[in-house]
């Protein structure tokens, strides 16, 4: 056997972090239920994982991991669990993961400048234009390239991007940029009513977004592994 028949390499992946401070079966499906319902698709096979730093008693994780296969997700492991849970975790059959930044998907946080209309430029990458509006059921997909929109995006439509998205309508349905991992990647839009937006798979659904920024100009862009939305003055 080659000496170079096997490699095994660390590497970083998204991975969607799931926090509640009760996991039980019973309490989880009908939340979860209704938060994929407001995605259907974006949360196909995603892979999560349960911060447990609240979690005072050891979970069922056998339900659980049942409950996640019926869900159509895949459990991954635990974060932040004490000793004894992140044992019986590990017994079984789940990873026990170390908790990076914290990210919040409840406030919408300003950077300290705000975003000028010239920077909705395409970037150096190669661009995807579309002159019309998407319509609800449409996908489009702009692979290794910006996607510009010159329409609307409307309610139930989907535009995804390796890199960023410029909509110079209103976003009413789903905005996925950096779709390949690009955390530099940013989404625009002159009017933000968004069922979904994501970048490098870091997502927000459409009630983390309705405060300051709905309906107005906004750019959504990553910041210290947060999204942080701001106003397009």
């Amino acid at each position: 056997m080659s000496e170079h028949s096997l490699e095994l390499k660390g590497s970083l992946f998204p991975l969607s972090v799931l926090h509640c401070t009760d996991v039980s079966v019973s309490t989880l499906e009908p939340l979860l239920s209704a938060k994929l319902a407001q995605a259907p698709g974006f949360f196909y096979q995603a892979p999560i994982v349960l911060n447990l730093q609240d979690c005072q008693q050891v979970p069922d994780f056998v339900a659980l991991k049942h409950l996640f296969v019926d869900l159509k997700l895949v459990l991954v492991g635990v974060t932040g669990a004490s000793p004894t849970i992140k044992a019986a975790a590990q017994q079984a059959g789940l990873a026990a993961l170390q908790a990076g930044k914290t990210t919040s998907a409840k406030t919408n946080e300003a950077p300290q400048a705000a975003v000028s209309p010239q920077q909705l430029a395409p970037s150096t990458m190669d661009s995807k234009i579309v002159e019309q509006t998407v319509r609800s059921g449409q996908q489009i997909y702009a692979k290794g390239a910006d996607l510009i929109i010159k329409g609307a995006v409307g309610a139930g439509a989907e535009v995804i991007a390796d890199g960023n998205i410029h909509i110079y309508g209103s976003l009413r349905g789903k905005a996925i940029a950096g779709a390949s991992g690009d955390t530099s990647k940013r989404i625009y839009c002159f009017n933000m009513q968004a069922e979904l937006i994501s970048v490098a798979g870091n997502y927000w659904l459409s009630d983390s977004l309705q405060g300051e920024f709905w309906g107005k100009p906004a750019c959504i862009k990553l910041q210290d592994d947060t999204l942080v939305i701001s106003e397009l003055v």
